[in-house]
């Protein structure tokens, strides 16, 4: 085993805390900071013959904070978009984070700091929200059949909203991501299967394995006993021949809301979805960390056979059910872990990067 040290380094953040945001013009894509420093934007309402263009969107100066809405023949959608100050129209990365529950996206900006490392690293992040009157809770429903296939439900709103973003800047293709916070991380995972064609790389959080619940009830089982089976078949069904999505996965070992044996579910099952590619033939290996002042970890790393990764496993150790590193005046999270945005945005440049080395080499991934 190799050790390494991991300290959690905090910056200033040129996103402000959510006290200072003024309240959202709704039906609009506009900013809804009360700030200077962050630039109005023309509207975007997926039904507005006013929502402007790339090039116009480009010009606009600063760090910005939008608000949007989207429709869809299920209704209309709330979602969040940050810009970093050094978009300027040229192709960049995208993020799509997915809150747990009783988060909306200001919430879960605030916490996992994503913004921070967007704005450092140039990429556009978008926040989906779960509304009140799909779950009470504001819980993705991703335990539903219908919502975590490719063409219905709320993985399909997800992806429509991904790419009206993708629509409204100019966005590599390649580079976009997706990750999420339990009930939201458990829904990646299905956009990641569901999707393979759109997302590059995937980052999940306390969250569970594709299909290992039918209803609520099975649901709560999986998140408390983390011993039911995902759907392998399944998955592999829907990801068809299309390549294995990379994912990232964080789970502190204290967590008592959802069982850190998911993480270990979560892993066989991707992994699993590898046999038949050059990833069947894997190697792991292993690290020990500790962050200044906090957690220990432990980092697993999965290459195939070539050597390239295609999955790591962080487990925290002494971390409940909360997101790893950030700003814990949000709600679960936890800043003593090390910080899983910042990690996650690293593996992501990693995996993009590396399927780029691929394709240049004369070998095209579909």
């Amino acid at each position: 085993m190799k050790n390494i040290n991991a300290a959690t380094v905090r910056s200033s953040s040129s996103h402000p805390p959510v006290g200072s945001l003024s309240s959202p013009r709704k039906g609009l894509f506009v900013s809804t900071v009360s700030n200077d420093d962050f630039a109005e934007e023309s509207n975007l309402d997926s039904d507005s013959s006013k929502s402007g263009n790339k090039t116009e969107r480009a010009l606009q100066s600063g760090p910005q904070w939008l608000s949007g809405r989207f429709s869809h023949p299920t209704g209309a959608h709330e979602f969040k978009v940050y810009v970093p100050s050094s978009y300027h129209g040229a192709a960049t990365s995208l993020i799509v984070m997915l809150h747990g529950a009783g988060q909306d996206a200001d919430d879960f900006a605030l916490g996992t700091e994503m913004n921070l490392a967007a704005e450092s690293g140039g990429y556009i992040v978008v926040y989906p929200e779960q509304g009140t009157s799909a779950n009470m809770f504001r819980c993705w429903n991703w335990f539903r059949p219908t919502d975590r296939i490719r063409d219905s439900g709320e993985a399909s709103i997800i992806a429509a909203i991904t790419r009206e973003v993708m629509a409204s800047y100019e966005i590599d293709p390649t580079r976009v991501f997706i990750a999420g916070m339990s009930a939201g991380a458990a829904m990646a995972v299905n956009l990641a299967v569901a999707h393979p064609d759109l997302y590059a790389a995937a980052g999940i959080h306390s969250g569970l394995a594709f299909g290992v619940a039918d209803e609520a009830f099975s649901a709560v089982s999986a998140m408390t006993m983390g011993n039911s089976a995902a759907q392998l078949s399944a998955a592999r069904d829907a990801i068809g021949l299309r390549r294995a999505v990379p994912l990232i996965v964080f789970h502190g070992d204290q967590d008592t809301t959802v069982h850190p044996q998911n993480a270990e579910v979560l892993m066989e099952m991707h992994q699993g979805l590898m046999v038949g590619t050059n990833d069947a033939c894997a190697s792991v290996t292993t690290e020990l960390g500790q962050v200044e002042d906090g957690y220990s970890f432990t980092r697993n790393t999965f290459c195939h056979g070539g050597g390239e990764v295609f999955g790591e496993q962080w487990v925290i150790h002494g971390l409940g059910h909360a997101w790893s590193g950030g700003d814990s005046n949000a709600t679960h999270t936890d800043a003593r872990g090390p910080h899983a945005a910042r990690e996650m945005m690293r593996f992501f440049d990693a995996v993009a990067d590396a399927r780029y080395a691929t394709q240049s080499g004369g070998v095209l991934e579909n």
